[in-house]
């Protein structure tokens, strides 16, 4: 199993440190649970805790609300950002929360909320830290798109297989939506480091289970542009594959060792 809580981030800040040519805002420790992400139903709107109940109900629902609110924040949020609030459990114990941003992809959601590109891009960045099995894998998160289009060559050289591209709106006004493909020659790869929601988890009967909402379209050569070897992303994908030809450049790529 991968490296858990604290200690991980200790871990792979420290990998960092020793090595200061990677790209720290690139380096995530993915472990959202499934059924948080299953929670689009919140439709954030802005960061404003008391326009919104659920992150402070008591129960397991408040559990996986605070989870999805605490990855939106990272992926949303830039350093040096914080989304705090308070709530209090079944005992009446008050619980202060204090979420950090790290990649900064909508930093302005702080304040307002999300325009269009901040919708897609913090959802593809929310179906890329989902993790089948809550365990604690660093990635490199890259995308097209701006802060994660320039990545550091070193970056590429220590994580230099793709596994794969996500993207999607949680906000759509059409429906929530998440797609995600899957690089065929990193696929057992990427099983054995218990990295699934590109490609699925694969059964003992060798059936496939996606990562709850998120629908997996196939290979990422048959809905992708070939992977840009500057950014080591992919450009652009299929935005609805089987339902709309249009392309998306809101999208994540992610990698491993």
């Amino acid at each position: 199993m991968g490296p858990e809580g604290e200690e991980a981030v200790g871990e792979a800040e420290s990998a960092v440190i020793k090595d200061n040519a990677l790209n720290l805002n690139a380096l995530n420790l993915n472990a959202l649970n499934l059924n948080a992400l299953n929670l689009n139903a919140l439709n954030l709107n802005a960061l404003d805790p008391s326009s919104f109940t659920a992150i402070r109900n008591a129960d397991a629902n408040g559990d996986l609300a605070r989870e999805f609110v605490k990855y939106a924040v990272s992926c949303a949020l830039q350093a040096g950002q914080t989304f705090e609030f308070s709530w209090h459990d079944a005992q009446d114990v008050e619980h202060a929360e204090s979420y950090p941003g790290v990649l900064g992809l909508a930093p302005y959601w702080h304040t307002g909320p999300l325009d269009l590109t901040g919708q897609r891009m913090v959802s593809a960045c929310l179906a890329g830290l989902t993790n089948f099995y809550g365990t604690h894998v660093t990635i490199s998160m890259r995308s097209p798109e701006a802060p994660l289009k320039v990545v550091d060559p070193n970056e590429l050289l220590t994580y230099p297989n793709i596994e794969g591209a996500f993207w999607g709106n949680l906000w759509d006004e059409d429906g929530s939506y998440l797609h995600s493909c899957y690089n065929s020659a990193t696929v057992a790869h990427s099983r054995s480091k218990y990295r699934a929601c590109a490609a699925g988890h694969l059964n003992p009967d060798n059936s496939v289970v996606e990562c709850g909402i998120i629908d997996i379209v196939g290979p990422c050569d048959t809905v992708c542009e070939p992977v840009n070897g500057e950014t080591g992303a992919y450009p652009s994908c299929i935005r609805k594959p089987d339902q709309d030809p249009a392309m998306t450049e809101h999208i994540i790529t992610t990698a491993l060792p």
